[in-house]
């Protein structure tokens, strides 16, 4: 088990299977050092744990824990494609967009759930750039979803 994996059993999270692509695209493509991951909502074995806006359905403290669990997948796609989450060397960026009411303007308090825990389980190598993008709808009505890249040690 990586030391990145042991620290999320430490916080008892554990990593899920990755989700399979419905659609005609892949979870990673690598290029060169670096992984971009396709978006993530906040599944758990295949359900959304929150569904909404925020500012109407969904609290901030939700949508923390609901984009937590899309880097949460993320990490886990990442791993089926580099094998080793300790060949993370950093975590370059991630791209939060958040289903949101007109008027809702926390959208960087939500993206913190993700930002914190990267950091918690990654260390420095967990600080990362960040854009926090309101939407008006997301895809199946998800809170949250996260897109990441994070350079790799090959």
């Amino acid at each position: 088990m990586s030391k990145v994996e042991e620290k999320m059993q430490e916080l008892e999270v554990e990593l899920p299977q990755p989700n399979t692509p419905k659609f005609s695209y892949v979870a990673t493509k690598q290029f060169g050092d670096y992984v971009y991951t396709s978006g993530q909502d906040c599944r758990v074995n295949g359900k959304l744990m929150f569904e909404g806006k925020l500012g109407k359905d969904v609290s901030v403290e939700e949508g923390q824990e609901a984009a937590k669990q899309g880097v949460i997948n993320c990490l886990s796609v990442i791993k089926e494609e580099i094998g080793d989450l300790d060949k993370i060397k950093q975590v370059v960026k991630i791209l939060g967009f958040v289903n949101s009411t007109d008027g809702f303007v926390e959208q960087p308090y939500v993206l913190d759930g993700a930002s914190k825990f990267l950091v918690e389980i990654l260390g420095e190598k967990g600080k990362h750039a960040r854009s926090a993008v309101a939407c008006n709808e997301l895809p199946f009505n998800t809170p949250v979803e996260i897109e990441m890249i994070v350079e790799v040690i090959n």
